[in-house]
């Protein structure tokens, strides 16, 4: 197949070369507005973004407006959108039931300050379907829910030490800002102090994961895990690792804690560790349940999280996570509450796009069949071309030892040539507003990137 052709591409960029690749004399040609519009806010915002990795080469684009599963560009450009918010939007953009539910809610105030129905009611929806959900704290991010489930593990278990997996993401707070990316052993950031208190563990490696955790016995606090690595590649744990996990951390009267940021309500109506059989003492939710708008959510057995109960216990006592100023406000409640209505009130949406992602992964795989290899679950798909020593990906490890430059060089070319937009090197998902046409096109896409590069 040509398609063997792509790991001896010799990639050049315009920083190397001073040659532009066709997807980026395409794109430059149709994102004037764009272009224009970035200089301004680079100008005015640290790399001209507000998230680290909207920034990509030679410039991110400017949505002007979005609808099902279409970003529209200020240029007029509309591109199929596969990064659809962070993941959040399984029930794509500008979905009817979400925008009726702010619409309402917004006519009535959008920030109160105070308890509100709306998030009862979401509040009930979320425990009904997941049972480790017995009291619930929101916060207005998934980074403030791990930071906060953090302190929380070691407010009820009086210990110090929080283990997580090597590549496994929990936002930007300081204390989980660790092993994040390959190689592992170096810093991520400056400005953050020694935290010797963070351990980590390798990804679906139960062997060496328990002898880590043994090494620190009665002064583990918890296990912090990702039951399918987002930012660490769109690897899928193995549901006996996990089990493995949980009964390490247990033996030891430790907390079995997942991020589930990801994965919550994205394969079905529930979590992922639901399919799994596993009773986590905590779960942390976010993105689908906020239905696109800001939320985070710890969730837990109920004396774990009675901790945060300050009208009973005293300041030496008490666990302190007050939320936050925009914690539970009424609208991103009433947008993740229509959301999750619209999802258990059609249960067909998992079932379609499920198939959908089953679908592109085996034809995607199937076309780059030897030089890439495709990861996910359900909606979730993640490509990694493979180098010399590398034919499975199980960890964060094997996924950074890929090729990123053939990577980043497919995404742009679907982005450049295709219109289809998958933030470059990150994993993609599939919404309800995508359609099996959608999974044709990229397929197509996908062998069109094999034959533009298989001679160069």
């Amino acid at each position: 197949m040509i398609a063997h052709a792509i790991p001896t591409i010799h990639i050049e960029y315009t920083t190397g070369s001073g040659r532009l690749d066709s997807w980026e004399i395409e794109y430059r040609r149709k994102t004037p507005t764009s272009q224009r519009l970035f200089q301004r806010s680079a100008e005015l915002h640290v790399n001209g973004v507000s998230h680290n990795i909207r920034y990509f080469d030679p410039y991110p684009f400017v949505t002007r407006s979005a609808r099902g599963s279409q970003l529209v560009d200020v240029d007029g450009n509309g591109y199929t959108d596969y990064w659809m918010g962070h993941w959040s939007l399984i029930l794509g953009h500008h979905h009817p039931d979400v925008e009726d539910a702010l619409r309402h809610q917004i006519s009535q105030g959008w920030m109160y300050g105070t308890l509100n129905e709306q998030a009862l009611a979401l509040s009930e929806a979320i425990s009904s379907a997941i049972p480790a959900a017995e009291r619930i704290r929101y916060v207005a991010s998934g980074t403030e829910a791990a930071m906060y489930a953090v302190r929380l593990a070691r407010a009820a278990t009086g210990r110090r030490i929080i283990a997580k997996v090597e590549g496994g993401w929990h936002g930007y707070a300081s204390d989980l800002l660790k092993t994040v990316n390959w190689p592992f052993d170096q810093p991520e950031s400056t400005g953050t102090l020694p935290n010797d208190h963070i351990i980590s563990i390798p990804y679906n490696d139960l062997p060496t994961s328990t002898q880590i955790l043994d090494r620190y016995g009665s002064s583990l606090a918890g296990v912090l895990i990702e039951p399918l690595l987002g930012g660490g590649g769109g690897i899928p744990a193995d549901a006996d690792y996990l089990r493995g996990i949980r009964e390490r951390v247990h033996h030891h009267g430790g907390l079995f804690m997942l991020d589930e940021i990801v994965t919550g309500f994205r394969l079905d109506y529930g979590c992922m560790h639901m399919r799994m059989g596993l009773e986590p003492d905590m779960v942390l939710l976010g993105k689908v349940v906020g239905g696109g708008m800001p939320m985070g959510a710890i969730c837990g057995r109920r004396d774990i999280m009675e901790n945060l109960n300050t009208s009973q216990m005293s300041r030496t006592l008490r666990c302190y996570v007050g939320g936050g100023t925009f914690s539970a406000n009424p609208a991103s409640m009433a947008a993740g509450l229509a959301t999750l209505d619209a999802l258990k009130k059609n249960p067909t949406i998992y079932v379609e796009i499920n198939k959908m992602g089953d679908t592109l992964r085996s034809r995607i795989g199937r076309i780059l069949d030897g030089v890439a290899t495709i990861t996910g679950s359900g909606s979730l798909f993640m490509t990694h071309f493979l180098r010399d020593g590398i034919s499975d990906i199980n960890n964060a490890s094997q996924a950074a030892m890929c090729d990123q430059d053939a990577l980043r060089l497919y995404h742009m070319h679907l982005l450049g040539h295709e219109n289809i937009f998958l933030l470059p090197c990150k994993m993609g998902s599939i919404s309800a507003a995508h359609t099996a046409v959608d999974m044709q096109r990229m397929s197509n896409a996908t062998e069109q990137f094999v034959a533009a590069t298989a001679n160069r």
